[in-house]
C-alpha cells in the first residue's frame, strides 16, 4: 500500500516537471511555521510580467502562464456545473506533460484566443457519454466552444486537480471570461530551464527579473515566490520516512510473533524426533548434517508462509485496484524481501531448537520417550 501510494504521489509530482519554476503569489510551505499574513497582500502574476520575461528570460526554454476558473458547462441538455477552466499561453504543453487524443492548440488559435478547448476525460464522459466530442460544440459560461481534443486519463492527482476534470482553453480566450490582470483566478507563470540550466540559475535569474518589473528596492524582500518540485519532493521523502517508519516498527512485531510460533514449532517437531535423531547420530550422522536438517525445515515452513502470504497480498492488490481509484501492484522488490525476510526468520527462529538436536547425545536421544 505504502509502494503504490509513493508511486502515486511520485508520478503526480514528476507530471509537474523537476525543472519548471513556478513564479506565484504564494510560496508552498509544509510546516507550522507558514507565514501566511507576510504573503496576503502580494501581488498576483499578471500578463504584462509574463511577456517580460518570456522577452528577456536567457535560461528559459520554454515560459507560460495559467490560470483558472470554474463556469458552468453544457452540451445540449448535458450540464457540468462549477467546471475548472483553465486558461493557457501557447507553450504549456511544453512546460506540464500530458496526452491528448486528438490536438493542440494551434499557434494561431492562441494568439487569436479562438474559442475551442481541450475536454479532460470525465469532463467528456460526463457532458458525451458514448458521444465522440472531437468537433462537437459546447457552451462555457454564455459562449461558444468548439471541442478539438480530449486529454488522455491521467487519474486523480494527489497534489492537486487533474486535467480528468478540468477545461483546456487559449489564455487570450479565457480573457474574454475573467480579467486575469485583476489577480483573478490565482494566476501562476511556469518557466521551464534550458537542459544545461541548473535550477538554481534558473531561479536568480527570475528574482533578478522580477525584481526589475516590479521595481522591488535593493534591500526590500520579494513579493512573489519561485516555487520547484523539489520542495514538494523533499515534504514527501519526510512523510514516507514516516510512514515507512511506522509499518517497520508495526512488521517487526508481526515477525517477532512469527518467528516465536516457528521456534515452538521446531522445538516440538525436535522432542517427537529425538529417537530418530539418536538412531541417525548412531549410524554416523553428523552434528552438522542434523542442524542442517532442521535448520532447512524451519525455512521450508516459513517459506510456505511467506509464499501464501504473498498470493493473499497479490490477490489484495487485484480486488482493491478495483475498488480505489489508485493502482495497487506486488513490486518484485517486494516478493524478494518477503522472501528474504521468510528465509531470515526460519534461520533465526530454527537455529536454537536446530543446535538443541545437533548437540544431543545419540544413547540418551534413543532412550528417550517420543
Amino acid at each position: 500500500m505504502v509502494d503504490s501510494l509513493e508511486k502515486e504521489v511520485r508520478g503526480s509530482v514528476e507530471s509537474l516537471g523537476d525543472n519548471v519554476i513556478f513564479v506565484q503569489k504564494w510560496p508552498w510551505g509544509f510546516d507550522g511555521d507558514y507565514a501566511w499574513w507576510k504573503y496576503l497582500n502580494r501581488p498576483q502574476p499578471n500578463y504584462d510580467e509574463f511577456k517580460w520575461l518570456q522577452k528577456r528570460s536567457e535560461s528559459a526554454s520554454d515560459i507560460a502562464m495559467i490560470y483558472g476558473f470554474n463556469r458552468t458547462v453544457a452540451y445540449k441538455s448535458k450540464i457540468a456545473k462549477n467546471t475548472t477552466i483553465i486558461a493557457g499561453t501557447h507553450a504549456f504543453d511544453k512546460v506540464k506533460t500530458f496526452g491528448v487524443v486528438g490536438r493542440y492548440f494551434s499557434l494561431q488559435e492562441s494568439a487569436a484566443g479562438s474559442s475551442v478547448c481541450i475536454l479532460g476525460a470525465i469532463v467528456a464522459n460526463s457532458l458525451f457519454g458514448d458521444v465522440y466530442p472531437i468537433g462537437k460544440r459546447i457552451k462555457i459560461g454564455d459562449r461558444n466552444c468548439d471541442v478539438i481534443g480530449v486529454f488522455e486519463p491521467e487519474g486523480t492527482s494527489i497534489v492537486g486537480e487533474s486535467v480528468d476534470e478540468q477545461i483546456l482553453v487559449p489564455m487570450n480566450f479565457g480573457r474574454k471570461i475573467v480579467n486575469v490582470d485583476l489577480g483573478r483566478g490565482n494566476p501562476g507563470i511556469l518557466v521551464k530551464a534550458k537542459e544545461d540550466v541548473s535550477n538554481e540559475q534558473m531561479k536568480d535569474e527570475l528574482r533578478i527579473l522580477l525584481r526589475s518589473v516590479r521595481k522591488i528596492k535593493p534591500k526590500a524582500e520579494d513579493n512573489f515566490a519561485l516555487n520547484e518540485i523539489s520542495v514538494l519532493s523533499k515534504a514527501f521523502d519526510g512523510l514516507f520516512g514516516m510512514i515507512n517508519t511506522t509499518g517497520f516498527i508495526i512488521g517487526l512485531f508481526s515477525i517477532l510473533v512469527g518467528g516465536f510460533s516457528i521456534a515452538n514449532i521446531m522445538f516440538v517437531s525436535v522432542k517427537e524426533r529425538t529417537n530418530i535423531i539418536g538412531i541417525q547420530k548412531s549410524i554416523g550422522a553428523k552434528n552438522s548434517f542434523i542442524l542442517f536438517q532442521f535448520l532447512t525445515e524451519a525455512i521450508i515452513l516459513c517459506l510456505i508462509g511467506g509464499g501464501f502470504g504473498l498470493f493473499i497480498i497479490f490477490l489484495g492488490t487485484v480486488g482493491f485496484s478495483q475498488m480505489l481509484d489508485m493502482d495497487l501492484y506486488l513490486s518484485f522488490k517486494n516478493i524478494i524481501i518477503g522472501i528474504f525476510i521468510s528465509v531470515t526468520i526460519g534461520l533465526v527462529s530454527g537455529i536454537i531448537p536446530a543446535l538443541s538436536a545437533a548437540r544431543m547425545n545419540p544413547v540418551d536421544a534413543i532412550r528417550a520417550k517420543g
